[in-house]
């Protein structure tokens, strides 16, 4: 999910410091894509053109006409208030905000002002987004991300919220980063356990280590790290997964908005090309750590920025632990990581790449995983892959190796969209989260949005993304200027997620028929005036195969996007393709994060910045928070 950076989100700072060189043959894409077979034995057409949808892979007949709901709740209305709403039979708490403490040394939060720097690190941290609950000898662990900070209410003291001294930057590094807290339920709810000895702030100033090709390189190389091996800190903690073994994966994604330049950017031709690719400037997102903190000023550590934009593997069970980042897995803009096993038990890792026009990939370990054995080479030792998607519903996974790239394993690893580029890989919507799904061999991944998709430039040429990679119509991204979103879903060939090969359908494509009675913008069929939503980002699988969407698009509620209120989440059904809405967040606010309790009976869901004054009420600061969702009769929720 982008972030909502101090100014401006991160898509409107891209296109203003980094604008691509409206398309044609929408209609021949989509037609083409009606022509193939569809997993429902047929495809839905609209007015100008189609979009492939399928409610069940290889499954004849209209899965969602023949099959009964598996829902047990009434679907709830759209809403645009400033709290936070689920189905009769349900109820919510908040479990936890940002500012509160994790130890009792923490300062106590000021309504009108937040948290103080001293002590900054000592409570959870901002902005909610991706988390994973681990059970371990009987204590319950969320480990959570805090992707980005919210300047103006954290250095109110200054002018536009621009940090002044080493002490506003400070206090802006340790809001951010993870949250590891050991969470407890008792018969008032559900809470944090203060001074638990799992807790733990991990930031943008934590040591970290990092392995794979790209450790020991170069680029990877400072002053304060001339062994290129050893960092501090990871950025922009986006998406989140977890590995088959126990460990958390936290994703770094915006990194490139924490650098700036207070002298001359590097002329060198390989950075210089890198900070194109991957949007590094002399400014940044005005986080302005580069007037103050000397590792972010690129005029004289140009190698700082490939250092971050990788997985960051962390074991919430070890508060000790050094988190290692693993370069193996690539450097881009990281939204999330869903893991899945190989029928031989080696590990597959799905990710995207949250940016226009960038791609989906596949990371497959060389090594199988053994249940209690070595771990340490599962995400260091193997092969990363990059999606490209057949216009015939097919689509192929292919190897990113110095034969097919022309570049060396470590450079591959540092500039991987490079390398996605140099084998024609498919451009996407903004590829974020990825979900695999428990009870079948597939998986899915949202994506958001995109509205440079088939535009052209003032001269005609077509708008590519940062690569030069042309995005125009094609059979997954069948929509131009895509505001609404869609979500791909994909079966590997073999029922084996290490095959390099697979079938894809769209499992929804996001619209509003009540304004668009006809054509691709309606939305497929399983889109009604009663769930109407854009832009789905968050997205979670539970145990019985149910598909939870979070949402974070325009919630203007006007427009195009009239009817579907504020930011929401929704449960899908692979099988029926229904899709109804179960909770909805304050206004201004993204939801997004998702996890369960060990017993399943408890929903832990995330409140990004959300707008008014929530969950505190008239004149308090607007505060982050997850929140818990339970039913009234304690039956399990996922």
């Amino acid at each position: 999910m982008t972030s909502r950076q101090p100014t401006m989100s991160a898509d409107e700072w891209d296109e203003l410091n980094f604008p691509r060189p409206e398309v044609q043959g929408f209609d021949e894409v989509v037609e083409r894509a009606i022509s193939r077979r569809g997993f429902l034995g047929g495809t839905l057409a609209f007015g100008s053109g189609a979009a492939v949808m399928g409610t069940a892979f290889l499954n004849g007949g209209s899965a969602m006409a023949q099959s009964s709901s598996r829902f047990a709740f009434e679907q709830i209305s759209a809403r645009t208030d400033s709290t936070v709403h689920v189905p009769n039979g349900y109820s919510w708490d908040v479990l936890v905000r940002w500012g509160d403490p994790l130890f009792s040394d923490a300062p106590e939060f000021d309504p009108a002002t937040g948290i103080p720097t001293e002590g900054s690190d000592r409570v959870f941290g901002e902005n909610t987004d991706g988390m994973e609950l681990f059970s371990f000898k009987g204590h319950q662990l969320l480990a959570v991300n805090s992707e980005y900070t919210n300047n103006d209410t954290n250095l109110a003291h200054t002018e536009d919220g621009l940090p002044t001294s080493a002490e506003d930057v400070l206090r802006l590094q340790n809001f951010q980063g993870v949250s590891v807290m050991e969470v407890t339920e008792d018969a008032d709810g559900w809470k944090v356990v203060i001074d638990s000895p799992y807790n733990r702030r991990i930031h943008h100033n934590t040591p970290m280590s990092l392995d794979g090709p790209a450790a020991g390189h170069d680029l990877l190389k400072t002053a304060a790290d001339p062994s290129g091996t050893q960092s501090l800190g990871t950025f922009n903690n986006c998406g989140a997964g977890r590995t088959p073994w126990g460990t958390y994966l936290t994703c770094e994604e915006n990194f490139n908005g924490y650098f700036g330049a207070t002298g001359d950017m590097p002329t060198d031709e390989k950075i210089s090309a890198g900070y194109d690719r991957y949007g590094i400037n002399e400014t940044g997102f005005d986080y302005n750590y580069h007037q103050f903190d000397p590792r972010f000023d690129v005029s004289t550590n140009p190698n700082e920025p490939h250092r971050a934009g990788y997985i960051v593997e962390i074991d919430p069970t070890q508060p000790d632990a050094v988190p290692v980042k693993r370069t193996a897995l690539g450097r881009f803009k990281h939204e999330n990581a869903a893991t899945a096993l190989a029928p031989d038990g080696r590990v597959v890792a799905y990710m995207g790449d949250d940016e226009r026009g960038e791609f989906m990939y596949k990371w497959l370990s060389r090594d199988v995983y053994v249940p209690g054995g070595d771990t340490s080479t599962l995400l260091s030792e193997g092969q990363l892959f990059v999606a490209k998607f057949n216009e015939d519903m097919t689509g192929e996974w292919v190897a990113l190796t110095p034969d097919a790239t022309g570049m060396d394993a470590a450079e591959i690893a540092i500039f991987t969209r490079t390398a996605a580029s140099a084998v024609g890989a498919t451009t996407m919507d903004r590829p974020e989260w990825v979900a695999v799904n428990p009870t079948a061999v597939e998986a899915y991944c949202c994506l958001t949005n995109n509205s440079r998709r088939g535009a052209t430039n003032d001269d005609g040429s077509v708008r590519s993304n940062a690569g030069g990679d042309e995005m125009t119509v094609n059979a997954p991204n069948p929509r131009k200027t895509n505001d609404y979103g869609q979500i791909v879903r994909w079966r590997p060939h073999g029922d084996n997620h290490a095959a390099n090969t697979f079938d894809w359908d769209l499992y929804v494509m996001a619209g509003n028929p009540d304004v668009h009675t006809e054509g691709a913008y309606a939305g497929t069929a399983n889109i009604n005036a009663g769930n109407l939503f854009n832009s789905p980002d968050g997205m979670q699988i539970d145990s019985t195969g149910l598909i939870w969407i979070q949402t974070d698009g325009d919630d203007s509620n006007e427009g195009d996007f009239a009817g579907m209120g504020n930011n929401q989440m929704l449960a899908g059904d692979p099988v029926t393709g229904e899709i109804r809405r179960f909770l909805t967040g304050p206004n201004g606010s993204e939801v997004t994060g998702l996890t369960w309790s060990a017993d399943k009976r408890t929903m832990f869901v995330g409140i990004q910045h959300p707008g008014g004054s929530f969950p505190d009420g008239e004149g308090s600061l607007p505060r982050s928070s997850i929140v818990v969702v339970k039913r009234d009769d304690d039956a399990l929720v996922g």
